[in-house]
């Protein structure tokens, strides 16, 4: 089973104070930390758990600048075998259908039985990659897969729905499929497992190779949303809060 795992080095935002930069496009990053999107996390210990089970090897593939190798390095010391960085500098023009275009000009020669990436970066929660890249290599795809059940020739997928259904898809192989977080619990990288890793050789490829990549989107600005309206909490018992409630209801021309 020779699978590839997309992944992604991204900011840590979730406990930081994120600020605009002068460009008014991006944030700044200089005091931020960087480590493996989330999904894709998952997507990779997927992937190692599936090899475990009917052997094969793994492949991770990155777009990003010289400190994504780090981001590389930690996925062979978790299982991965090999790993390529596509040389990209200028990130931030970078949207899902360029980083998509990008992958498909790799992965299109080669060999394959199946392609896992992350549901959602956290950096800039577009949701397109793995789906644009579905298309673009013409094989199927699942999102937002939460259980995955693998033989021969095809996969049992289930995915997440609105209003908390699953759904549960026959995919034949070759075939991606974007990972949701939970589906399984990642493991930590060793010490000795990454020491083993920083010497491994990181395959390298300059995206010049590949020449200009289309895309008709683009960043205009990037804002906090402004502040409207503070909460109004109301105060007092249940009989007075109801009838304060109502009253605010009726005001408003909603009953």
């Amino acid at each position: 089973m020779n699978i590839i795992v997309c992944i992604k080095r991204v900011p840590q935002t979730a406990e930081a104070e994120v600020k605009v930069d002068s460009s008014g496009k991006d944030i700044e990053k200089d005091r931020l930390i960087f480590d493996t999107n989330e999904s894709d996390t998952y997507a990779l210990e997927e992937a190692v758990l599936q090899k475990e089970k009917f052997g094969g090897s793994i492949t991770v593939i990155t777009v990003g600048d010289e400190d994504s190798e780090e981001t590389l390095r930690i996925a062979l010391a978790k299982g991965a075998d090999e790993a390529i960085r596509i040389k990209v500098e200028d990130l931030d023009e970078l949207d899902g259908f360029k980083t998509a275009q990008i992958l498909h000009k790799i992965i299109k020669d080669m060999d394959f039985d199946i392609i896992f990436t992350g549901c959602l970066a956290t950096d800039d929660a577009y949701s397109q990659v793995g789906t644009t890249l579905a298309k673009l290599l013409e094989i199927p795809h699942a999102s937002l897969v939460t259980k995955i059940e693998l033989s021969e020739n095809s996969a049992d997928a289930y995915r997440e729905l609105e209003g908390g259904l699953l759904e549960h898809l026959k995919i034949k192989l070759p075939a991606l499929f974007t990972i949701q977080t939970g589906i399984n619990v990642p493991r930590y990288a060793s010490l000795i497992a990454i020491r083993r890793a920083a010497r491994k050789e990181l395959n390298e490829i300059s995206k010049t190779e590949f020449g200009e990549m289309k895309s008709n989107s683009f960043i205009e600005e990037l804002f906090t949303p402004p502040v409207s309206k503070l909460a109004e909490i109301l105060s007092g018992n249940p009989d007075e809060v109801s009838e304060k409630l109502t009253g605010i209801i009726k005001e408003k021309g909603l009953i």
